[in-house]
C-alpha cells in the first residue's frame, strides 16, 4: 500500500504489476534524455551570439530530427503493446472470482464453489482497531491462493463502479449489466489494498477492497471453513 510522501509506485505484488514498473522507468528514462536534450540545445540557442549567412538550408539535422523521434516512439511501443497483450491474456485459471459493486459496498462470489458468497463492507472509524487502516479494512476480506492464475469478473448492480488493486496492477470497470474479465496472480503473501476509483455517488470513498493472499493450503482450509 502507498505511504505518506511516497512519489513512486507501490511494490508489485504480481508479475503483470512488475513489469509496469520497469516499464514506467524505461519511458522516464526516455523522457529525461530528450529533456536534457532539447534543454542543451536551448540554452546554446539563446547564447550562442554567432550567425551566418551563408547557412541557408541543413538536410542533414532535419532527417536527424525527423528520424529520431519516430526511433524513439518504436522504443516507447513495443514494449508497450508487450505489456497491453499480456494483460488482456487470460491463462488456464485456477479460480474464478466475481465482483458486484453496489452503492457503497462490494459482493463477491467464488464461481468454483457452491454456497460461497459474501459482502464486504468498510469497517466504520469507530469500530476500528489499531492494527487496521483508515478507509481501507473491510469486514470481509477477499481471501486468495498466491502464485495462482486468477480470473476476475467485475460487474454492478445500480451505477458504474471499479474495481481497483494498485499493487496487482488491475483496474476493471464494473459497468451494470455487463461482465468485464481481467486476470491475475499474486507473487507473495498477505494484504492487498484497493478502493472503487470511479465516482458512484455520495458515499464513493467508503468501499475499500482488501485482498487477503494465503498458500494454498491456507486457502482450502479457509474454503471448507466458509463452507460449513
Amino acid at each position: 500500500m502507498t505511504t505518506w510522501l511516497n512519489m513512486s509506485l507501490q511494490d508489485g505484488a504480481s508479475p503483470i504489476m512488475e513489469q509496469l514498473v520497469f516499464f514506467h522507468d524505461h519511458v522516464l528514462m526516455i523522457m529525461l534524455m530528450i529533456t536534457t536534450t532539447v534543454s542543451y540545445m536551448m540554452i546554446t540557442l539563446i547564447r550562442n551570439k554567432q550567425t551566418s549567412r551563408f547557412m541557408l538550408e541543413g538536410q542533414m539535422i532535419e532527417t536527424t530530427w525527423t528520424i529520431a523521434p519516430a526511433i524513439i516512439l518504436v522504443f516507447i511501443a513495443m514494449p508497450s503493446l508487450r505489456l497491453l497483450y499480456l494483460m488482456d491474456e487470460v491463462h488456464n485459471p485456477s479460480l474464478t472470482l466475481k465482483a458486484v459493486g453496489h452503492q457503497w459496498y462490494w459482493s463477491y462470489e467464488y464461481s468454483d464453489f457452491t454456497k460461497l458468497e459474501f459482502d464486504s463492507y468498510m469497517i466504520p472509524q469507530e469500530e476500528q482497531q489499531e492494527s487496521t487502516f483508515r478507509l481501507l479494512d473491510t469486514d470481509n476480506r477477499i481471501v486468495l491462493p498466491m502464485n495462482s492464475p486468477i480470473r476476475m469478473i467485475v460487474t454492478a448492480a445500480d451505477v458504474l463502479h471499479s474495481w481497483t488493486i494498485p499493487s496487482l496492477g488491475v483496474k476493471t470497470d464494473a459497468t451494470p449489466g455487463r461482465l468485464n474479465q481481467t486476470s491475475f496472480s499474486i507473487s507473495r503473501p498477505g494484504i492487498l489494498y484497493g478502493q472503487c476509483s470511479e465516482i458512484c455517488g455520495a458515499k464513493h470513498s467508503f468501499m475499500p477492497i482488501t485482498i487477503e493472499s494465503v498458500p494454498a493450503k491456507y486457502f482450502i482450509n479457509w474454503v471448507s471453513k466458509m463452507s460449513e
